[in-house]
């Protein structure tokens, strides 16, 4: 939660959207967005800012109730917080992609339930790989 996660992050986000646009200029068109529209990078940049930022309110409230840095809380409280730790950035990230696509209900829980499942499968990569320190 540094001006540098959020740079790294919004850095990140606008690559994914350079690359989901190469896959567009392959003739493979899944989207929601016009990716031949150069200010999609920007957008993509926007989304992942705002996609840390949404991050802090979670981490405040955490502090609020003296659950350290990293630490998991225990009882219903662990729970709640674990599962918006998972998903808080979708927060920011519809937050952008509203101002450009339709918000629905569909489109929400899919982005939950994607974002769910593959934060469970990078954070196991990343405990193997060394790169964290717990596998949860």
């Amino acid at each position: 939660k540094t001006y540098r996660g959020v740079l790294a992050v919004s850095l990140g986000t606008a690559a994914g959207v350079v690359i989901q646009k190469l896959i567009l200029n392959a003739g493979l068109d899944f989207g929601l967005l016009d990716y031949g529209d150069v200010a999609v990078v920007a957008l993509g940049f926007a989304m992942g800012a705002a996609a840390m930022l949404s991050e802090l309110p979670n981490s405040f409230l955490k502090r609020q109730t003296s659950i350290a840095p990293g630490a998991q809380g225990s009882g219903l409280v662990g729970v709640v917080f674990y599962v918006l730790d998972q998903i808080d950035m979708l927060v920011g990230i519809w937050l952008v992609l509203g101002l450009v696509v339709v918000v629905t209900v569909a489109r929400l829980l899919w982005s939950v339930l994607f974002l769910f499942v593959a934060h469970q499968i990078l954070t196991v990569v990343g405990y193997r790989l060394g790169m964290r320190a717990t596998a949860r």
